[in-house]
């Protein structure tokens, strides 16, 4: 009868052999000593084929061989061990095993470097999982895309007298859009109009979503007369009711077409550009307060009234224009230059051509432009 002793060795042999992972042991060179049967399953590399003749690495596809000579190779001697290093196992039908290798470097009593112990475990589910993952990150950036592009689709407001350019980009870079936005609508039909630029926090369905919602209160709200200040105080309560577009900023403007009255007010957003014919554009640092939602008790809300003229250019637009991670230069000086370079020339495109000077294509924000003429 067995003791409990060669039990436990046999329970351990089979432990050994049967592991839901690979075992390799190997010399400090790489020279394969010994291999498991679930190395031998998941490879088709039979021990009797491997054991002293053939290198770990040399198991590998070419660039994990590449990897494992200067990187693998000298982290185990200086660090004795390493963990979780993706590679490729070539097994003995040409076909590739994606696997996670982790290994231990054993040295004698001297501190020699004796053997290098090995786990390996199957990748491939791994490599599904994020396979899946990134198809339903695009599949969630496309529906984002999409929803945004649908809420911002629609006919701006014509009459005699009034044009409007706009310019919309999403980001180039990242898998989730952002919630810039804009809008344009009528007031009073052909004598006053609503324009509004406006930036959600966050990115991805959720904050197109968020955008969405905020854009469709502002039309209620502003369509009820509550003037700029007033609008925004109203996006505030319903920011907080709804718990929707906390930290937005916007900037809410309503021009009349016949006087050139213009009044507006401006939510943390960067600040609005009025160019009138005869003097520099400028920024307008007035009718400024805190983003959307930013505190419970915000201070009431600031506006400021102004003329534009007739051939006079009202801008507004989001961060995403002037703010780039790779400059260091003032993008709203930048801007200001661009804007007054490009007064004079026609307003057909003119969003368009002050987003081309400036947009850095590196980057990963969305850029969203609003320019209103009088003629």
């Amino acid at each position: 009868m067995s003791t409990e002793s060669e039990l436990l060795e046999d329970r351990a042999e089979e432990l050994f052999e049967e592991a839901p992972c690979g075992y390799v042991s190997t010399r400090v060179d790489g020279t394969i000593i010994q291999v498991n049967r679930t190395f031998e399953a998941w490879t088709g590399h039979e021990r009797g084929d491997v054991l002293g003749r053939v290198r770990f690495q040399d198991l590998l596809s070419p660039g994990g061989r590449i990897y494992y000579e200067t990187h693998y190779a000298p982290l185990l001697q200086m660090q004795g061990s390493v963990r979780e290093i993706a590679a490729e196992i070539v097994r003995a039908d040409g076909s590739s095993l994606p696997v996670l290798i982790n290994s231990v470097l054993r040295r004698d009593e001297a501190e020699r470097p004796r053997v290098i112990r090995t786990t390996i475990f199957d990748a491939t589910d791994r490599r599904r999982y994020e396979q899946e993952l990134l198809r339903s990150r695009r599949r969630e950036h496309a529906t984002a895309e999409q929803l945004q592009r649908s809420l911002l689709s629609g006919s701006l407001p014509e009459t005699p007298g009034l044009a409007i350019d706009v310019f919309y980009r999403a980001a180039v870079k990242g898998t989730e859009v952002g919630g810039d936005w804009y809008d344009a609508f009528w007031l009073e039909d052909g004598l006053t109009v609503g324009l509004v630029v406006g930036d959600v926090v966050g990115r991805g369905i959720t904050a197109a979503a968020a955008m969405g919602q905020l854009r469709s209160a502002v039309r209620a709200f502003a369509g009820t007369g509550l003037g700029p200040a007033g609008v925004l105080a109203a996006l505030d309560r319903y920011s907080r009711r709804h718990q929707v577009g906390k930290m937005a900023t916007v900037v809410f403007a309503q021009l009349e077409v016949t006087t050139g009255s213009l009044c507006f007010a401006c939510a943390g957003h960067p600040p609005p550009i009025v160019g009138n014919p005869g003097e520099a554009p400028d920024f307008v640092w007035e009718g400024r307060s805190t983003p959307i939602n930013a505190y419970p008790d915000c201070a009431p809300r600031a506006e400021s009234c102004l003329s534009l003229g007739r051939g006079g250019t009202f801008l507004m637009y989001t961060d995403g224009l002037t703010e780039h991670r790779h400059r260091t230069d003032d993008g709203l000086a930048r801007l200001l230059e661009t804007v007054a370079a490009g007064l004079d020339l026609p307003f057909a495109g003119f969003t368009g051509q002050v987003a081309q000077a400036l947009r850095d294509p590196s980057e990963a924000d969305d850029v969203c432009l609003l320019a209103t003429r009088l003629s």
